[in-house]
């Protein structure tokens, strides 16, 4: 089970992080993902990061504002969201699946996530 948390409303320009914690205890085998969805668009990619050496992928529209990263130990994934913009504002979800991915293009699409979380409502006004 994946439960989200950390949006919130914030402005344009300023900084948030979101949180997705598992339970049970096979966190640190499960690749991780975060994918966001607009009102009335699909939902999309935004990062993910591999199991145990922590490489990354990101979407190009985040890529150098967003950054990914795990604490195993946590049993918890983290996204932190600098350089906000009002385009940002979406539910964020997370993901995750037993076997590591290697390849953002692969990463990127949902169906290959097999468990998510509820989602967290990031707001950024202009």
């Amino acid at each position: 089970q994946l439960q989200a948390s950390g949006g919130g409303l914030v402005q344009a320009g300023d900084s948030l992080r979101v949180s997705c914690t598992a339970s049970g205890g096979t966190f640190n085998k499960l690749f991780m993902g975060w994918f966001r969805q607009a009102p009335g668009k699909e939902r999309e990619f935004v990062a993910a990061i591999r199991s145990q050496t922590s490489s990354t992928f990101y979407a190009d529209s985040v890529n150098n504002r967003f950054t990914i990263s795990r604490d195993n130990a946590k049993n918890t994934v983290y996204l932190q969201m600098d350089s906000l913009k009002h385009e940002d504002t979406a539910v964020y979800f997370c993901a995750a699946r037993l076997l590591d991915l290697f390849r953002k293009d692969v990463a990127s699409l949902s169906p290959n996530y097999e468990y998510w979380g509820q989602g967290t409502q990031v707001t950024v006004s202009s």
